[in-house]
């Protein structure tokens, strides 16, 4: 019996060690071929899930460049599930037919120059289109309660006349003043296509909307004009009548709006929101009374965010709810109370959806993208499990860590440490900063193109997501602590965890850089300059440099007043000049890759060119490179943009970084791309 047990011993040992020699560590390539849960929609009767999953064409393997495609499956249980569509359909906007015997979705057929309505028997049989509006596309969809019509959001109608004058060579673009408004209409059900769908008049520029239970109300989200800046400041929820399209009043949210339910009595609306104009995210869970308008605050002040929410047949609400760098399952009681509460352990919920008595979420965690589970049993239950190669990864250890910065307020962020642990007097370490800054860092999945994560982890570099101040997930008050200070404290706070990681042993202090895109690139190109004594070098993307030209070709001016400045540059013009990077490139030392997109309107590519310039002639010494990526916009779009990102910051992170030599030479201005079975191009 002992021989037996000690041979037992051996051979664990000896598999765990065959185990550890077969895991290799993470690569872009890896990242250019993930694939993720997208929406899920589980149908009336609770028996099925139907869910779509995106990826981008894996061009290492030769696939031809592109966006995201989707497939749609249905899931039926745990790891059974089973496509429903061709590869070569990508569906969108996902959901059942109220009797639950159609797989409703959005596309455009090969044959068709715009989008509609198809559906596809989940009993069995081909595809059928079952609603459209001539000559434009259909954005967005709803069921009557009784499945007999479609409510279609539509594009504007087509402007012939300016079609006909654009051929000519008249292309003319006046600036913000061309945008046209959707349009709503209600689409018949049956066994032809209605051809004459009646118009519903809609107020502003809708953006979404739901169907009440008693089918005679609609509940719209509008703006009074298509720009962006309105959808942050003046997008509000209006209740219209479906036969006349009168607004019946307005809910009168003072800040930014988010997820938007019908309770299943119609009777009132869950309502994600801002507190007021200032709250620089929709965080906070209010109860609407659809009748007056009249709405209240289920969480406000809480050190948190409400993300998601979903009625329950009972009139309860399931709520998602992020709590710092996790998350959880809320569910409030019909009055307001809290009824109970789920720890997810280390997941991380982002969406919930709920039909016949089935709950299911997306949820992702530091081992893999989003999946499915399903709420079952007082436990979630993962339900997909996509990138099985991920079990050949070896992940570097990834946890929350909390520091305290110079004025005692406690920060967290997200740790990733190296593979195999920090080097003996500290790792590299990349300080990955998210943008918004309204946005936060979740204790999940942290890889992404322009997220280095485990990436990074594999070539021996510590990782560290932090949570600065203006983030959400801590509370209004936090998220708000930036406002009017632009620079001090945010990006202190990113010195600060410099310190602490160097303190505990994980950071060389001579090897820190800093990565980030939008509001990340303006903290890179702030830490590149004005700071750039504390860090070894800098990737940008999409990032801000000058604070005074930002404002004048920008498409969120107000946003950027309401909820970063709450000054106008002309209030003070030194003062902006002062938190703007360009003004601090008489300290740049740091090299510094700065990366674009071509046709960016949030951050006007301008910001990259200034900083840019403004090194190269200030600082000729200084390595800065600039790349652009035609055709992409705040955010790269394309497989091929993507995956040349992740290499080259991974290429200057390798050059200046690990090396600790800011007097390298450059990486050569094409990255080495591994593509078709591993050939070179």
């Amino acid at each position: 019996m002992t021989r037996t047990l000690l041979t037992a011993a051996t051979l664990l040992a000896s598999a765990s060690i065959a185990a550890t020699a077969a895991a290799r560590p993470m690569t872009p390539e890896d990242v250019a071929k993930l694939e993720s849960v997208g929406q899920i929609a589980v149908s009336p009767d609770g028996s099925r899930i139907a869910y779509t999953t995106a990826a981008l064409p894996d061009v290492t393997e030769g696939e031809e460049n592109g966006s995201f495609r989707q497939k749609l499956k249905v899931a039926f249980g745990p790891d059974d599930a089973r496509q429903f569509l061709p590869d070569d359909i990508s569906p969108s906007t996902v959901g059942f037919s109220p009797d639950g015997r159609m797989v409703s979705f959005l596309w455009e057929h090969d044959d068709d120059d715009h989008r509609a309505v198809w559906g596809i028997p989940v009993d069995g049989g081909a595809q059928r289109k079952l609603a459209e509006v001539e000559g434009a596309d259909v954005r967005s969809y709803a069921w009557s309660p009784d499945g007999g019509t479609l409510y279609l959001l539509a594009a504007a109608e087509e402007d012939k006349d300016r079609k006909a004058e654009s051929k000519d060579g008249f292309d003319a673009v006046v600036y913000e003043e061309e945008a046209r408004l959707n349009r709503m209409f209600a689409a018949r059900v049956g066994a032809e296509i209605d051809a004459d769908p009646r118009a519903i008049a809609i107020p502003g520029y809708v953006s979404n909307f739901d169907i009440a239970p008693d089918n005679a109300t609609a509940v719209v989200e509008s703006a009074p004009t298509p720009n962006v800046d309105d959808s942050y400041t003046s997008k509000r929820v209006h209740i219209i009548d479906l036969a006349s399209g009168e607004v019946r009043r307005v809910v009168q949210t003072p800040g930014k709006l988010g997820d938007v339910e019908i309770s299943p009595d119609g009777a009132r609306l869950s309502m994600i929101a801002g507190v007021d104009m200032n709250d620089p995210a929709a965080t906070t869970l209010h109860f609407v009374d659809i009748e007056t308008g009249d709405f209240f605050a289920l969480n406000e002040g809480a050190a948190e965010a409400a993300l998601d929410a979903e009625w329950m047949a009972d009139g309860r609400l399931a709520t998602v709810v992020h709590v710092g760098a996790q998350s959880l399952l809320r569910i409030y009681n019909a009055d307001g109370s809290v009824g109970e509460e789920h720890d997810p352990g280390e997941l991380i919920l982002t969406d919930v959806e709920i039909g016949g008595g089935r709950m299911a979420v997306e949820a992702h965690a530091p081992s893999h993208p989003g999946e499915l589970f399903v709420w079952s049993d007082g436990t979630f239950r993962r339900w997909t499990r996509h990138n099985p190669w991920l079990e050949d990864i070896d992940f570097g250890e990834q946890r929350t860590m909390t520091y305290t910065a110079r004025d005692g307020q406690q920060v967290e962020g997200i740790l990733i440490e190296p593979v195999g642990g920090p080097a003996r007097g500290g790792s590299p370490l990349i300080l990955d900063v998210h943008g918004g800054p309204e946005a936060h860092e979740s204790n999940g999945w942290n890889t992404a193109y322009g997220a280095p994560g485990q990436v990074a982890a594999g070539q021996g570099y510590a990782v560290f997501l932090p949570n600065y101040r203006g983030s959400t997930g801590y509370g209004t008050a936090f998220s708000k602590q930036h406002q009017g200070r632009y620079t001090d404290p945010e990006f202190t706070d990113l010195v600060d965890a410099k310190r602490a990681l160097v303190a505990e042993g994980i950071a060389d202090a001579d090897r820190v850089g800093v990565t980030g895109g939008s509001y990340g690139g303006y903290a890179t190109a702030w830490s590149s300059t004005a700071l750039s004594d504390e860090f070894a070098t800098g990737v940008m993307f999409v990032g801000i440099s000058n604070q005074i030209s930002k404002f004048g070709t920008t498409d969120i001016p107000y946003e950027m007043y309401n909820v970063h400045s709450r000054a106008w540059p002309w209030d003070d013009w030194q003062k902006m000049l002062e938190v703007s990077p360009i003004y601090h490139v008489d300290k740049a030392e740091t090299p510094l890759l700065i990366l674009h997109g071509e046709d960016d309107t949030r951050v006007s590519p301008s910001q990259s060119y200034e900083l840019y310039r403004s090194i190269k002639v200030r600082k000729p010494d200084v390595p800065v490179r600039l790349v652009l990526y035609p055709g992409e916009g705040h955010g790269n779009s394309k497989a091929a943009a993507r995956y040349d990102y992740n290499l080259r910051m991974m290429e200057w992170f390798d050059t200046y970084l690990k090396t600790g030599d800011r007097d390298a030479e450059m990486p050569d201005p094409r990255p080495e791309l591994r593509i078709e079975d591993g050939e070179e191009e």
